[in-house]
């Protein structure tokens, strides 16, 4: 459930075109080392398919991370 809840995080107000979400765009310039304003759709699906494997590993640790984050007094309850 965490893997979505990034994912639906990440791509608030672009979910439908990804490629044009500013956090996405700025994860991008870091990891690849394009820049953000010259990425398109195109570069995003091409990083996306070639770092896949990469990808599905960090979006399993950030649903361990959220675990993490959940508050413990809801647990309790």
């Amino acid at each position: 459930m965490g893997t979505l809840r990034f994912l639906w995080n990440a791509t608030r107000g672009d979910r439908l075109r990804p490629w044009r979400s500013a956090y996405l765009r700025w994860r991008l310039e870091t990891y690849s080392g394009q820049r953000a304003d010259t990425v398109r759709a195109g570069d995003f699906w091409n990083l996306f398919w070639k770092e896949k494997k990469q990808l599905l590993r960090f979006l399993r640790w950030t649903g361990e991370m959220g675990h993490y984050a959940e508050d413990p007094m809801d647990s309790e309850r």
